[in-house]
């Protein structure tokens, strides 16, 4: 499809910004193939923060770096699928249509921002270079939108960090900076990938707290990627839960909190603090990870969970269990009455 002939997409409030169908990519590696992502299924719509969810190997990253083609062309392989931004194929698109999707109609903030602006160049000058490319404004007035926007971000002197390098500024004053520029051009849609991972907790939530507050204001919808279940309980509004490239739970964040029906996210939530007395160990679940060269038949969390039985040998299919809250979970538990469900410590 060639996106440049068409006109700006805008979405409505029931509109997907983002979506993805059973999407199966891998990467050829020696002797072996990784199998990334093994049926991902997710979508987010105009407004929305969704959450995604899971341990280090689980394929967060790689789906928030493919929904913006931003992985080596030739360093993997799509097998099955579909993934689309504002109804447009990105998996078919060309990279010169891409170079016009990326900042203006989806915006991503990385998890270290110091490797992700130029650390030779001040603020000012990165800022204005992306505003100018995409909205072409003048020079003058792209200043002054940067320096609205920087103060937007409750930067109190924004003038200073303008003609400030990175390496000048704390981590917290560098996130704020990313998300300013996330949204110099009005995105519709803005990928997080462990966008607080490298801050305190008391700066975490300031910028979470920013982050919600601008998408709220422009309506633009938000992928936040973490491993974090706390700010997935406090800031987004659904959340899919992934393991071994696959979503294995999905649903309201509430419905999700209040009622989870994978072992797998029970034992994430498990490993919260307020699920343990104070002064005790916290949960964690046993085991490792598969290795996503060598997974297992059937499902790939039985080898680690408290609840496997001999039917775990064959991959359960993603079942609903509330269609209002779209709440569904691939495990062969959900349909075992509930009360022997229950969260096991």
């Amino acid at each position: 499809m060639n996106m440049s002939s068409q006109s700006p997409v805008i979405a409505s409030s029931r509109e997907s910004v983002l979506s993805i169908d059973n999407l199966r990519i891998e990467f050829p590696a020696y002797r072996s193939t990784v199998k990334a992502l093994n049926g991902v299924s997710l979508e987010v719509k105009a407004g929305e923060i969704v959450g995604v969810i899971g341990e280090s190997g689980s394929g967060k990253s790689v789906t928030a770096m493919l929904s913006m083609r931003l992985l080596p062309e030739r360093a993997y392989e799509v097998k099955s699928g579909a993934l689309h931004i504002l109804g447009r194929d990105m998996l078919a698109a060309p990279e010169k249509d891409l170079l016009k999707v990326r900042g203006k109609d989806v915006a991503m903030i990385f998890q270290e921002p110091m490797t992700a602006l130029n650390p030779t160049r001040r603020i000012g000058r990165q800022m204005l270079d992306v505003i100018i490319h995409h909205q072409q404004l003048s020079r003058y007035d792209a200043r002054a939108k940067a320096i609205a926007l920087l103060r937007d971000m409750h930067i109190a002197d924004p003038e200073q960090v303008m003609n400030s390098y990175p390496f000048e500024l704390s981590g917290g004053m560098r996130q704020r900076v990313m998300i300013a520029l996330a949204f110099s051009c009005d995105p519709q849609l803005l990928i997080a990938d462990e966008p607080t991972t490298a801050l305190d907790v008391t700066v975490q939530r300031q910028v979470l707290l920013l982050l919600r507050e601008k998408a709220r204001q422009r309506g633009t919808a938000i992928l936040l990627i973490t491993h974090d279940m706390a700010l997935v309980s406090q800031f987004c509004d659904r959340v899919y839960v992934m393991y071994t490239g696959a979503v294995v739970e999905q649903g309201t964040t509430a419905e999700v909190m209040a009622d989870p029906r994978h072992p797998y996210t029970k034992g994430l939530l498990l490993g919260l603090p307020e699920q343990v007395e104070p002064g005790q160990d916290l949960m964690t679940i046993p085991g490792q990870v598969p290795n996503l060269s060598a997974l297992p038949e059937g499902c790939t969390f039985r080898d680690r969970c408290g609840y496997a039985m001999p039917r775990c040998a064959e991959r359960p299919p993603m079942q609903s269990l509330d269609s209002e809250t779209g709440h569904q979970s691939a495990c062969w538990l959900v349909e075992t009455p509930r009360t022997s469900l229950e969260l096991q410590s």
